[in-house]
């Protein structure tokens, strides 16, 4: 980390790391694969409990598995019209450590995405959904499914969002 504070402007990385943005709305254009290897870089060096590694990615591009994914249920809407999805596989053996490492690794590729100017948003499948989720995928029992990323090349400028002030949300020792 500190070569890349010695290297990049600290105020150029907050105001990147701010900018991130959910993006629901696709171009039809194809990702290069080097492009989706260097996010799967990423993620793979997100952290985990423990460092035990235990997610696992599906990279999704055929239309026809995006359109079904899209449809079983909860807020993946979105991943119809992806370039591509990145859908979360845990292993289902604890239940609260893998949350949070899912989350992290979610933030952690939309990260990468923008840093190589694409749009993405996090969408999970409803507990009905999941079911139907790991039948499109292939993925067996006990493992979980529950998060989807939509990728691609945003196909309008994102809007930026309100915020509370940071004084609405933070509170000093008490």
């Amino acid at each position: 980390m500190r070569g890349l504070a010695e290297s990049t402007n600290p105020q150029h990385l907050t105001d990147f790391l701010r900018s991130l943005r959910a993006v629901r709305e696709f171009k039809d254009d194809p990702i290069p694969d080097e492009v989706v290897q260097d996010i799967l870089e990423v993620a793979r060096w997100s952290g985990s409990a423990s460092n035990r590694q235990f997610a696992q990615i599906i990279v999704v591009r055929k239309p026809e598995s995006l359109q079904a994914l899209a449809g079983v249920g909860g807020y993946a809407g979105h991943l119809r019209g992806a370039a591509l999805a990145m859908i979360l596989v845990m292993p289902g053996e604890w239940a609260e450590g893998e949350t949070f490492d899912e989350g992290r690794l979610a933030e952690r590729i939309m990260l990468a995405a923008a840093a190589h100017g694409l749009g993405s948003s996090i969408g999970w499948f409803s507990p009905e959904g999941r079911g139907k989720a790991k039948q499109i995928l292939g993925v067996p029992d006990p493992k979980v499914v529950r998060t989807a990323i939509s990728v691609g090349y945003p196909a309008r400028a994102p809007r930026r969002g309100k915020r509370k002030p940071v004084s609405d949300l933070v509170l000093e020792e008490r």
